[in-house]
């Protein structure tokens, strides 16, 4: 185990948020500047590669000097700079990848390649560094699903994932198809506020299977109800779709913290962000007896504090990356 650099400069483009945060000590926030694109985004329904890696090297200088501007420090003052290698998008990945090795070598400061995937369940430990392993983690976004088991720092099981559609990118092609705009995620919740949950029983994909998950299906299930039921309320079925989704994470959740034995139960990922999710988890965490942690809305949307506080525990463990470590889109979790 390498010795600790302090400071550490994140940097995170792996879709369409252009960010930049400087992180102390794996868990003190000097700056976190997060630059949306979804205005670009919003009129093709999603992300558009390449309209996202074009504004990411429009964006990520000045993105970065705020950072540093905001952190009060200079090039001297920082210790490591890390950044997202994947998976993402690999244009938006290259963009960050070469301007973080960039700075490194004009700093002569250690390279730490970062897990967008790990690096969201850090958002947790940057709120409560004295979070206790076993952990469950379920990480909720736009491209993943995930049930992770976080046995330790850099040691971790994935136990279940999505076998085609992600939650997050369910909620986007439900919102797309009632019309409701992108992104789809608070599009759903702010309709859901206004429609009754149980208007329609919409199916619990492999519910009692296991700790995968399916939401392709559910996804057809609301079209072919809507087409059925062409004067059904929008938000009856925003709000049925939403309790459907909720219930299948949070069951699948409660499920893995009584089998492995966790001690508490981490949320993470975009979709954390839903205000029905984190409210059913927080219950059933209190029901089973298990400390909850739910980071902050600004911490469970891409940002690049996780990222620098996932490079400050990386680099004490494996040192510093190598810099022909190459942007990886598809790059996974040991499963």
């Amino acid at each position: 185990m390498t010795p600790a650099a302090s400071c550490i400069l994140g940097i995170e483009t792996s879709c369409d948020e252009t960010a930049a945060a400087v992180v102390v000590d794996g868990a003190t926030v000097l700056s976190s500047v997060v630059s949306s694109q979804v205005d670009l985004h919003a009129r093709f329904g999603g992300v558009v590669p390449e309209i996202a890696s074009r504004a990411h090297v429009e964006l990520l200088t000045p993105v970065v000097a705020r950072a540093m501007v905001e952190a009060g420090i200079a090039g001297d003052d920082v210790d490591a700079v890390a950044a997202t290698v994947g998976p993402g998008l690999v244009g938006s990945l290259l963009v960050g990848v070469s301007a973080a090795k960039a700075l490194a070598l004009v700093w002569d400061v250690p390279f730490v390649a970062v897990n967008h995937l790990e690096a969201h369940f850090y958002a947790s430990f940057i709120e409560d560094p004295g979070l206790e392993p076993p952990l469950v983690v379920l990480l909720v976004s736009g491209g993943h699903t995930l049930l992770v088991h976080f046995e330790d720092h850099g040691r971790y099981t994935v136990l279940g994932a999505t076998v085609d559609d992600a939650a997050g990118e369910a909620f986007d092609k439900v919102a797309r198809y009632l019309g409701l705009g992108y992104p789809g995620g608070p599009a759903i919740e702010a309709q859901s506020l206004l429609g009754d949950p149980k208007a329609v029983d919409f199916p619990r994909a492999m519910l009692a299977q296991g700790y995968d998950f399916s939401f392709s299906g559910l996804k057809t299930a609301v079209i072919n109800h809507v087409r059925t039921h062409p004067d059904i309320s929008t938000p009856d079925v925003a709000a049925s779709f939403q309790e459907a989704v909720v219930d299948v994470l949070v069951a699948k959740a409660r499920r893995a913290g009584r089998d492995i034995g966790a001690k508490g139960m981490c949320l993470a990922g975009g979709v954390a962000a839903n205000s029905l999710l984190r409210e059913r988890f927080l219950d059933a965490c209190v029901e089973e007896g298990l400390r909850a942690f739910l980071p902050s809305r600004s911490l469970c949307t891409d940002n690049a504090a996780m990222v620098a506080a996932n490079g400050w525990w990386r680099l004490r463990q494996d040192g510093p990356s190598a810099l022909d470590t190459g942007a990886d889109p598809s790059l996974g979790l040991v499963r």
